[in-house]
């Protein structure tokens, strides 16, 4: 028999479990890596229908990432002051709102009104992550926050997956010139988020209120935080970086995974690549979370990500040199290696952050912005040959390491 304080993944100080608080916050983790996943199946679609360049396509990633930039600010303002439910239904609205407004920009024909549409999609994505990334990381004991995360983001994984998958059959399986294949997909992820948002109302959720618990003095008066004592945490300011940094380098391979593939395979058709990059390099991703969250079992947060930096390292140098086979392995084999990155930089970024947490979750979650120029920049580097574009993630992944061995071990 269970004692009633013997610890456990998913209980409250109290020994009450957050299990299905945290089933429900797994869920915005897959819907949000389903819709990041079909940003890579538009990023080579918008090059064929919209008659772009690869650094101009690379709009579609600006578009969505820029959005975290200005949003991670105002959406931890807004839990601040109304909490985490209310900022997850009002993340999923947005998602929903932006996701719907593709069919009106397909009678446009287009790519700005599209963009648009993506950008408020991002803006309720922004929100989600916001709340989901360090909510997760406190339905349950501290120490045990970045396995929790990890585990999250597993679900995540699967996200990314599908995306790829059901849009690579979507949108590639119409006429390459007809702007409607884009909507197909997202009028089921907009109504699925309507139905989880609907879900999410009629549930009860636990408020965890980390700052009333942290920022209290002698006599039991609840203090406000001060501000600048949030950035004399140095692990935190070069956790920001770090996100910067993995984001770039996740969103550039991401981008341009399928024009990589069809270049070094001219025999490739662009929904076969999409495939492989739904059931190759994402389904490794998927792996590499569920088993990295496993891990850090035995292994500290910061040793694990600093082997996975190191790999993704050696990885990235070997696509950029492009030898055949190789390089294309080394390309699938980088989606498990940074699989742990975007949890691990965030949970080790929070740690002992106590009264500034949401506030500091918002800066890393602004470290999101990676992405909005990493795919411009790889694709104006790569216009000729997309493996010298390939460069940016692997300067991305060696500060990655940096970050990594900088980390105090636990």
């Amino acid at each position: 028999m269970k004692k009633k304080n013997q610890k456990t993944l998913f209980s409250a100080p109290d020994g009450k479990s957050y299990l299905i608080p945290f089933i429900l916050i797994t869920s915005l983790f897959l819907l949000w890596g389903f819709a990041h996943g079909l940003l890579d199946v538009l990023n080579k679609h918008f090059q064929g229908v919209f008659t772009m360049t690869k650094a101009e396509s690379g709009l579609v990633q600006f578009s969505t990432y820029i959005a975290y930039f200005l949003m991670a600010l105002p959406a931890g303002l807004f839990m601040k002051r109304f909490g985490y439910k209310k900022g997850i239904i009002l993340g999923l609205c947005l998602f929903a709102v932006g996701a719907f407004a593709f069919i009106p920009a397909a009678y446009l024909h287009s790519a700005f009104p599209f963009l648009v549409a993506l950008f408020v999609i991002a803006s309720g994505l922004c929100i989600l992550e916001t709340a989901a990334n360090p909510y997760s990381t406190i339905l349950g004991p501290e120490e045990s926050g970045a396995q929790r995360l990890n585990l999250s983001q597993s679900f995540n994984g699967l996200g990314w997956i599908l995306g790829p998958l059901v849009g690579g059959m979507l949108i590639f399986g119409g006429a390459e010139d007809d702007p409607f294949t884009l909507t197909k997909p997202y009028i089921l992820v907009g109504s699925v988020v309507l139905l989880v948002a609907v879900l999410f109302f009629f549930t009860k959720l636990p408020e965890v209120q980390m700052e009333e618990e942290a920022d209290r003095d002698e006599g039991g008066n609840v203090s406000v935080p001060d501000t600048v004592s949030m950035w004399r945490h140095p692990q935190f300011v070069r956790a920001i970086i770090a996100q910067f940094c993995y984001c770039a380098a996740q969103t550039g391979i991401f981008s341009f995974f399928i024009n990589y593939v069809t270049e070094a395979d001219a025999s490739m058709t662009n929904i076969e690549a999409s495939r492989i990059l739904a059931f190759g390099g994402m389904a490794l991703f998927m792996i590499g979370r569920l088993s990295g969250s496993f891990t850090m079992k035995w292994m500290s947060p910061s040793r694990l990500l600093t082997w996975f930096a190191l790999a993704d390292v050696v990885c990235m140098a070997l696509v950029v040199i492009s030898v055949g086979t190789i390089s294309l392995y080394a390309l699938y084999l980088s989606f498990f290696f940074m699989s742990i990155m975007f949890p691990t930089i965030f949970a080790l970024g929070l740690e002992g952050m106590g009264p500034y947490t949401k506030k500091a979750s918002s800066y890393i979650v602004m470290g999101v912005a990676g992405g909005a120029f990493a795919p411009m920049l790889m694709g104006y580097i790569g216009a000729d040959n997309m493996a010298v574009g390939f460069v940016i993630p692997l300067l991305a992944f060696l500060y990655i390491l940096y970050f990594a061995l900088r980390c105090k071990s636990e």
